[in-house]
């Protein structure tokens, strides 16, 4: 599902850095608690229910790496994922855009994201995963005005691709591309996802291995 010509090397090298083991290092609460920044960092953002844990689990093809749960909010910490043979590190971004969260729990974690987004050095990308069925609401757009703000690189990706019929996915790949077309950070290009049939997930690990090949 991609219109990017990637060259063999390139892609090879996103199949080899995803079929090394990934390990959960720590879950973060504060940023103190964070590792230090000495590999490159990758980090997936996205609402409660968009699919970022399974999506993070068939990305390293590890069915139980990320924890998923079919209660929205689980995901409350900045969670550490490490390769053991590569330089990179995966941080799991708590979910946003979970009503029935306390607020007191909604303005930790709104302070604990931002501190990270404006004080990570090693941070190359934010993958910002938006429901493919829907296409980028509010709080998917106060994240992108967040990372704009912060000059901190970012590229959407639209997960359960597979659920939309052909003529509803245009359209919500239309939407998506007119979303980001002026913003600064953002990367132009889209990548569509589906954790279920493996769908795009070649291309996101060809773009994570070029992020480590810069």
């Amino acid at each position: 599902m991609s219109d990017i010509d990637y060259s063999p090397d390139i892609i090879e090298r996103g199949r080899l850095l995803f079929a090394r083991q990934f390990l959960f290092v720590k879950g973060c609460v504060r940023i103190a608690d964070l590792p230090p920044m000495d590999r490159v960092e990758i980090a997936f953002a996205g609402r409660s229910n968009v699919g970022k844990s399974s999506l993070i689990n068939a990305l390293v093809g590890m069915s139980g790496l990320a924890r998923t749960s079919n209660t929205p909010g689980r995901t409350q910490e900045l969670n550490i994922f490490e390769s053991q043979s590569e330089s990179l590190r995966i941080v799991d971004m708590p979910g946003y855009g979970y009503a029935k969260a306390p607020e007191d729990k909604v303005r930790q974690w709104t302070k604990l994201i931002h501190q990270y987004l404006t004080g990570r050095a090693t941070l190359r990308r934010v993958y910002v995963l938006v429901d493919g069925r829907h296409g980028p609401k509010d709080n998917d757009l106060t994240v992108m005005n967040e990372l704009d703000r912060s000059a901190v690189s970012y590229q959407i990706v639209l997960t359960k691709a597979d659920k939309p019929g052909k003529e509803e996915l245009d359209k919500v790949i239309a939407a998506t591309k007119a979303a980001i077309l002026k913003r600064p950070a953002a990367h132009p290009h889209v990548i569509l996802t589906s954790s279920v049939k493996d769908v795009g997930l070649k291309e996101l690990r060809t773009e994570i291995a070029m992020l480590l090949e810069s």
